[in-house]
């Protein structure tokens, strides 16, 4: 059993990412989880969301992370922070910077590489999370070392390292490890110095029988729900099979953390992919079915929760607050701006260089990159190869498109025959860094070259297309940008929905809410209050198939079509 001032305590706690909560909703979220009946709060820490330029982290507004602890303190939450430089959870790159992984693959180890940017990073980290301690008065009792380690790798001197520059650094709380319910997971994840706990959707008796003497049983992720990937189906957990869970491992003694308490939202560009023989680009709502929902409605998860957990506290929970509110629907036509081809015309192009250069060459983390180039199509040399997609690429001849490639199908195309130089345009997108397993710090873009016939083709010219409020110019067409102006009363939360649109990127208000695909699971975003303003709103779209005719609003989201499921 965990003690906890000499006493006897159970961790009731709950995954909520400050990272997936817009920040003015923070203290709404975590009051819910409160209310649930968690007394601890546990949070990744994603390295690559405060460090996207190498060497000039950020700790302010939506990255002051400081601030979401103090906040968990003040409504009464402990909190468990998992800062491990890798972090898994869905998230790009399981969070290492793509400018790291771009100079090395060798991740997670004893690298110098590495390890010297894993130690810069926790020196502008570390300092600022501990005096948050417990000790000193702060709400954190727990830190983890290493997330899952003993599903990637066995280098001990690694794992050491990490539990030392903590401990350097004045981390003086419980230290933990956290891995799967196998003999070999838990013997390579684990670590002398720090409590070993476990990740599972069922398993209390095997994580039982692995766990060590006079070790309390902490159950680090107990998957309540679960992620979605594009291409699939919604996946749901029932609150009776999930509370079955909960309650067995508090009969066993142990102490829980809820995996997600509030999944919230791939925001942006965020999301990461998994890998099952193909690329599995996670979703942009990482609503997870869990008990608060990813707009804050709670249903029966969070009272079948709230009631096991309530007799584990000394008086009563505190009240749930009120409900969301949401916009009243509406719908406003999209006007077309610039055709994708017309809008990447209009950036200024660098190069040209021999070959294709990766996203990592050319410093660019998510997103889209044109490359260019010019080339005579001969007959019988007319099949355009590219070689090491990574991962999406729209084909244009001389600004007609032409074929849309991707890695885990055709990554080849016949070009129309012409006796004089053609323009060629690859328009390719990363749809998500993966986040676990050997392929994690994968690169992106075009990573071998590009044959046409037997020869490659040299002279690229390369555009990276902004994803930041973008400002498009040039002729319309059937793709690219399109703009709605929406009048809202009274700001509120809302789910928006593009019909006739295939595939595309969604600002509200200059703020990339995420991507749509028509896929699937999910048709609606998730764009919540404090996006909006009284009057006029801008909701823009790039298409970079085909845009549909307007912009609904919902009070409502639409996840897709369920499918139960419950994570091993």
């Amino acid at each position: 059993m965990l003690l906890r001032n000499g006493r006897a305590h159970r961790m009731l706690a709950g995954a909520v990412h400050y990272f997936r909560v817009h920040p003015d909703q923070w203290e709404d979220r975590l009051r819910r989880l409160a209310a649930m009946g968690a007394n601890t709060v546990d949070t990744y820490v994603a390295w690559n969301f405060h460090e996207e330029i190498e060497g000039a982290p950020r700790f302010d507004g939506w990255r002051d992370v400081e601030r979401f602890i103090r906040l968990a303190g003040d409504i009464g939450l402990d909190v468990y922070v998992r800062p491990s430089p890798y972090i898994c959870a869905e998230w790009s790159n399981g969070g290492l910077p793509s400018w790291l992984t771009g100079r090395t693959r060798r991740v997670r180890s004893s690298d110098p590489t590495y390890r010297a940017a894993v130690e810069s990073w926790y020196a502008e980290l570390l300092p600022r999370l501990a005096p948050l301690q417990a000790v000193h008065g702060g709400p954190i009792v727990a830190v983890q070392i290493e997330n899952e380690y003993g599903s990637f790798g066995s280098d001990r001197e690694h794992l050491h390292h990490q539990r030392d520059l903590l401990r350097q650094h004045g981390i003086v709380e419980l230290l933990t490890t956290a891995d799967g319910i196998t003999a070999g997971m838990q013997a390579h994840g684990t670590v002398e110095g720090a409590m070993p706990s476990f990740t599972f959707g069922t398993g209390v008796p095997t994580a039982l029988d692995l766990l060590p003497p006079s070790t309390p049983l902490v159950c680090s992720e107990l998957w309540g729900g679960w992620f979605d990937h594009w291409g699939e189906r919604h996946h749901v957990r029932s609150a009776r099979s999930m509370i079955g869970t909960v309650d067995e491992l508090l009969a066993a003694g142990g102490s829980v953390s809820l995996y997600m308490a509030h999944g919230g939202t791939n925001f942006g560009l965020w999301n990461g992919a998994n890998w099952d023989g193909g690329l599995q680009p996670t979703a942009t709502s990482y609503d997870s079915d869990a008990p608060i929902a990813e707009d804050g409605r709670v249903g029966a998860k969070f009272e079948a929760l709230r009631a096991s957990f309530a007799p584990f506290h000394d008086g009563p929970l505190p009240e749930l607050p009120a409900g969301p509110r949401f916009q009243d629907p509406q719908t406003a036509t999209l006007t077309a701006e610039a055709s994708l081809i017309a809008a990447v015309r209009a950036l200024a192009a660098s190069g040209p260089h021999p070959h294709p250069a990766t996203f990592e060459e050319l410093g660019v983390a998510e997103g889209l990159i044109a490359y260019e180039t010019t080339a005579i199509v001969e007959a019988g040399e007319n099949v355009l190869a590219l070689k090491g997609l990574h991962d999406r690429a729209t084909v244009f001849v001389d600004g007609t498109r032409v074929a849309t490639l991707d890695r885990d199908g055709e990554t080849s195309t016949a070009l129309p025959v012409s006796d004089r130089p053609v323009v060629i345009t690859l328009i390719v997108e990363n749809l998500g860094r993966i986040n676990y397993g050997p392929k994690i710090g994968e690169h992106k873009g075009i990573l071998e070259g590009v044959l046409l016939g037997r020869r490659y083709v040299h002279g690229w010219t390369h555009r990276v297309i902004p994803m930041d409020a973008p400002q498009p110019i040039g002729a319309t067409g059937t793709d690219g940008y399109a703009v709605a102006e929406l009048d809202v009363a009274d700001p509120a939360d809302a789910w928006l929905a593009f019909p006739g649109g295939v595939k595309g990127f969604v600002w509200v208000n200059g703020f990339l809410i995420g991507r749509y695909w028509n896929v699937g699971p999910q048709t609606t975003l998730y764009a919540p209050a404090p996006l909006w303003r009284a009057g006029r709103n801008t909701v823009r779209v790039l298409d970079l198939e085909h845009l549909g005719s307007a912009v609904e609003v919902r009070d409502e989201p639409e996840l897709g079509e369920i499918e139960e499921f419950i994570g091993s």
